[in-house]
Formats: structure tokens, sequence, C-alpha cells
């Protein structure tokens, strides 16, 4: 099975999706509990509710394993990406629900975590890296988008119900002021989603490491509440509330450009 999947565009936009992948090699799923092998905290149908990006010019980039087998937005070197707060790690071992991912015992040890970095964590970010350069050598500049979602309730993350549309710009590091002031003004001008900038999710690994604003390198995150588009406890994908909301995320990304 391939790795990861890239769509190339045109434009200096790049959409990267790396908890949208479901798979889990049969060696690994063997050792994981009925929970874990849910995978219930996939960023789902994310793919298909960019898919119209393309229309636009922009790339995509997607894994296609789970984030159970490692997580893409994390540190290779496992480090925290919010101190202090509950988090899961770059192999996580709970899941947001705090249940076991594996059977007990059978967790993966330093040195398979380090076989899964090199199989799956370095080619997503070697890819990302090279379409980034590819496109910044073509336009000058480039906006490195990081789609992403997570059901409105996860207590274990934060309290109450999640904002519908998240935007997170690393408290404005990841991204030049003119950037962030269109985004923040489209979502303020509408009245249909509730959204916050720079709350819960200020941005993971991947929009922190790889913004370079004095290089034309913009890299911002939107995590959708994912009771905007699909059935958070069934996770079917529900086209006709995705419908509703793609007007808005097509603004937003137009807006990149």
């Amino acid at each position: 099975m391939e790795i990861f999947q890239l769509y190339q565009g045109t434009a200096p936009l790049l959409i990267s999706l790396p908890h949208n992948g479901t798979a889990i090699p049969p060696a690994i799923r063997a050792r994981m509990t009925v929970a874990g092998k849910r995978v219930a905290d996939t960023d789902w149908h994310v793919a298909r509710l960019y898919a119209f990006a393309m229309e636009v010019g922009a790339s995509i980039i997607q894994p296609q394993h789970s984030r159970y087998v490692i997580d893409l937005n994390r540190p290779s070197d496992g480090q925290a990406l919010y101190p202090g707060q509950r988090e899961t790690g770059l192999v996580p071992t709970i899941s947001f629900a705090d249940e076991d991912i594996y059977q007990l015992g059978a967790e993966p040890d330093g040195a398979e975590i380090a076989e899964r970095t090199r199989v799956f964590w370095t080619p997503y970010h070697d890819a990302l890296a090279a379409e980034i350069g590819r496109l910044r050598t073509q336009h000058g500049r480039v906006v490195l988008w990081e789609g992403h979602s997570i059901r409105s309730h996860v207590p274990m993350l934060f309290d109450g119900r999640l904002p519908d549309l998240n935007l997170g710009t690393a408290q404005g590091a990841s991204c030049d002021f003119q950037l962030q002031f269109r985004l923040a003004s489209i979502l303020q001008s509408q009245s249909r989603y509730t959204h916050a900038l720079n709350g819960r999710f200020k941005g993971g690994y991947i929009t922190r490491h790889y913004a370079d604003r004095e290089h034309g390198i913009n890299a911002v995150q939107m995590e959708i509440a994912q009771c905007n588009y699909m059935d958070e406890d069934s996770f079917e994908y529900l086209p006709e509330r995705a419908a509703e909301m793609q007007p808005v995320l097509r603004e937003l990304l137009l807006a990149c450009l």
C-alpha cells in the first residue's frame, strides 16, 4: 500500500490532511483493542470535504494509514505540542475517549516507534517539504493549509463544545498578519458557524515547523467540528450538511490565493 497520495496542483496552495488515513497494517491491528481497531479519532472524510479545492488549483497530500499507526502532526522526537495539557503522542496508546488502543502488554516499544517513523512519518514529510519547495519555486510564495476535524465534544482535550471552525496560526507566528486578517474577517462576516482564532487548536507540528514567513511560506490550521459535515457516532458522511459548509471553506482557500 502507498504511504501517501499527492495531487499536484498549479496554485500556490498546498492542503495537508495528515489524519485522514484509516489503514492499519495487519501485524499492528492484531495487537489492538476493539476501540483501537475502530480508529475513532480519524479526521473522517476531510479529503472528500476538501476535494473541491482541486478546482482552484490546490495541491493535496494525504496519508493512507491511521494516526494510530503514527501521528504525522507530531514531531518525530515525540516532544509535546501543548506542554501542560493532555494530548496524544507520536504513536498514541490511548484514544481521545481515554480508551486503550493496544491490548495489555502489546504497546509499541522504542524500537518499533523508530521503525514506524522511518516507514510512515519520514516519507510523508519528505513529500510535504518537496511540494512546498516546488510551489514556492514556481510562485515565489505558498500557503500550507492544514485540514483537520474532530468530534465536537472531547472532554479529554477541551471543556464543552468546540466551535465549528477553529483557525490556528500559532498565535500569528505561522502566517503574516494580512493573511490572518483576511481569514478571520471571513469567519466574522458569516453567522452560520461559530469560530475561534488560536483557541484550543493553535496549529500542530506541521503548521509550526513548515511556516517560514520571511521566505514566503505561510501556514494555517483549520480544525472543524465534525458534526458540521458528518454523523459523529456512525462516522457517516452527510453530503447535504457538508455542502452547506464548503462555500465557507472555498472562500477561505480563495483568500489564501
